[in-house]
């Protein structure tokens, strides 16, 4: 199922066809029967509103934990065919190239201590190979501790001395785009790191700047800093032209609902375009970096992810 149209200029009824289509589309109709749900009668905001409410009593396995604790539902081997089926219909399992030749920006998406290093180097590959970039490389995630289990992940691939997302987001760029040293490094640690942020520069020899971007929480008193937050921080650091072509790295379960995320602060706000592609496993740059084990429990959370992020997108447009 193709995702809501991401073009610079997209229109909010293109958007809502999109949401609209891959809401309704035969693999989501057909996993809610799986699990036992009725289909939702009435319009999109309705239809939206229910199934937020049935993936959070059946699919919903963090129960507000980071996602390295989320529990693992016990399926029967047919059901669990069905999940990865639907998953891979959806758009959460193989990856796409870029669609176009040429972006004015790249933005690489953190996540765990493992994502970290391979998105970054998968946005170092893309460089090499194209699309060409014209304005920057953003890499963004925040400021959470990494787990036990994410500092042994760096450790196995010679990575040390991290703490935080961000400090793994920054071995990554260092160690894939053969940096050392930031031109340019500014932030602010307010004393909580869910109100602290950090932007470093890099200038590798050839190709664009390489901003390494940790975001404050829009609701630090609440939470971390999410996806969104990061992306609206990096745009108000950048100068978003209406039009610029966006190219956002991520996973390729997570290219859903941060595809969605990306249209609603920035496509919606700046008028720019979004394409998202999730990380190739087969690139040669990848191979040697922690992969993460990827269960039907976890794809039916980021089913769960990309509807909650489907309703945002279309609350936003009214």
């Amino acid at each position: 199922m193709p995702l809501p149209n991401g073009p610079a200029g997209a229109t909010g009824d293109a958007l809502r066809a999109g949401v609209a289509d891959w809401v309704t589309s035969a693999p989501l109709r057909a996993l809610v029967t799986a699990f036992g749900g009725d289909w939702p009668a009435g319009p999109l905001t309705d239809v939206l509103a229910a199934l937020d409410g049935f993936s959070a009593r059946h699919w919903d396995f963090r129960g507000g934990r980071e996602r390295p604790e989320a529990r693992e539902p016990v399926l029967d081997p047919a059901t669990a065919a069905q999940v990865l089926a639907a998953a891979t219909a959806l758009g959460l399992v193989r990856p796409a190239a870029p669609r176009l030749p040429g972006y004015a920006h790249l933005l690489v998406l953190g996540g765990l201590a493992h994502a970290c290093l391979r998105r970054v180097a998968y946005a170092a590959r893309l460089l090499r190979a194209g699309p060409t970039v014209g304005g920057e490389v953003a890499v963004l995630g925040s400021f959470r501790p990494l787990a036990p289990a994410e500092v042994r992940a760096l450790t196995g691939v010679g990575i040390h001395g991290c703490a935080t997302e961000v400090d793994a987001l920054d071995a990554g760029v260092r160690r894939s785009f053969g940096v050392t040293r930031p031109v340019r490094a500014e932030g602010h640690d307010a004393d909580h790191p869910h109100r602290a942020w950090s932007a470093r520069t890099y200038q590798p020899v050839d190709g664009p700047p390489v901003r390494v971007l940790a975001a404050p929480s829009s609701e630090p008193d609440r939470r971390r800093a999410h996806t969104a937050d990061t992306q609206r921080f990096w745009a108000e650091h950048v100068r978003l032209t209406t039009g610029d072509p966006v190219l956002l790295v991520t996973a390729p379960i997570y290219v859903p609902f941060q595809h969605c995320d990306a249209l609603r602060t920035l496509a919606v706000p700046y008028g720019c375009g979004i394409d998202t592609v999730g990380v190739d496993p087969a690139a040669a740059e990848v191979a040697g970096l922690p992969e993460p084990t990827l269960t039907p429990g976890r794809y039916l959370q980021e089913i769960r992810s990309a509807i909650r992020a489907m309703r945002a997108l279309h609350t936003t447009l009214g």
